[in-house]
């Protein structure tokens, strides 16, 4: 939901439809005073209900800098030069990759795995595992591009080795813990010798429990595995891929780009806070000024919150998860109701 020209949302009313942006265009004081005047007068901000029933792809999204020079130089690709900061929020419990692993995981899996070794090369893999802590980025930068450039062949070769060797072991009954097994099997039923499939090796592996939240901040890697979230975003739909897709990969542009930065699972984990103004809501707050996310948990004795949610300051897209139950708002002016195309 909301004004992207990818997937535009209607305004219903008066016999007829009309595209929210043109209706923003004919309303500009619904938006507020701050964001008429930080965001040009436009809706800063996308929201998606997402149900993910198969991986999507590796990704990263450039900052609002890189994003206007890949708008510039390929338009027919990055249509438009906004940067796309997301978050996730689980509705379920919500399986994603996000972000390098801490560099230790990392140099483990190189040492063990002999066809994650073969894949990225042995300067590469010698690159990656005399990496220090601190200074991890450029042999895991070398290590992680080894792997997104390696060719097909190479790839399906030794995915399929990796693949008959695990699946031995499940069924001898083996732990395949320590191979991220289950996950790689399953991987690679849905994309068959993509490789794609050994970036769990690189990227923490993350479920998030109902409420918990994933921040994806510019050219921090990232792909969305299996589960229900709402995702808010800023107004883009700049995507830089490189695994487990059909669609186009830009491998040059995102290896180039990604924050080589190792951190743990709960580091990835976005924290949220109450608000001190209400009690039954949780608030989102990432770094950027394009939108934040307010949770808010309803009940029959809660209705001062609810006017307090309607009181806050710009344009507001409200989602009812689950139950039933009359709410009463009071509008100082006329509010779309709208659907969305996607």
């Amino acid at each position: 939901m909301g004004t992207h020209p990818n997937g535009p949302s209607i305004v219903l009313g008066k016999g007829k439809e009309i595209l929210l942006s043109e209706w923003i265009e004919s309303n500009k004081d619904v938006l507020g005073e701050a964001v008429k005047e930080a965001f040009d007068s436009k809706l800063p901000f996308l929201l998606k209900v997402l149900s993910v029933n198969k991986a999507l792809s590796i990704q990263a999204h450039p900052n609002k800098v890189h994003a206007a020079f890949l708008h510039r130089e390929r338009p027919e690709i990055y249509k438009d030069p906004n940067h796309k900061p997301e978050m996730a929020i689980a509705l379920t419990p919500f399986e994603g990759l996000c972000g390098f692993r801490p560099l230790a995981e990392i140099q483990s899996f190189v040492k063990t795995i002999p066809e994650l070794a073969a894949v990225i090369g042995q300067e590469a893999a010698d690159a990656v595992a005399t990496s220090s802590s601190g200074l991890c980025s450029d042999g895991l930068k070398k290590a992680f591009t080894a792997l997104m450039t390696c060719s097909p062949a190479v790839i399906s070769l030794q995915l399929n080795k990796l693949f008959k060797r695990i699946t031995e072991k499940k069924s001898s009954g083996d732990d395949l813990s320590s191979y991220c097994g289950e996950l790689l099997l399953r991987l690679n039923s849905q994309f068959p010798g993509d490789g794609g499939c050994f970036c769990i090796y690189f990227l923490n592996h993350i479920v998030l429990k109902p409420g918990e939240a994933m921040f994806l901040g510019p050219n921090l890697p990232h792909a969305y595995l299996a589960g229900d979230c709402v995702e808010c975003m800023a107004c883009s739909d700049n995507v830089v891929r490189a695994g487990l897709t059909p669609k186009l990969k830009d491998v040059d542009t995102l290896c180039e780009m990604l924050d080589y930065s190792c951190r743990s699972k709960e580091e990835n984990i976005f924290p949220c806070h109450q608000d001190p103004n209400d009690p039954f809501t949780t608030i989102y707050d990432p770094p950027v000024p394009d939108f934040a996310v307010a949770r808010i948990q309803a009940s029959e004795s809660s209705r001062a919150h609810i006017t307090l949610f309607f009181q806050r300051s710009g344009p507001c897209i409200t989602v009812i998860v689950s139950r039933a139950f009359t709410m009463e708002a009071l509008f100082h002016q006329a509010v779309p109701c709208t659907s969305s195309k996607l």
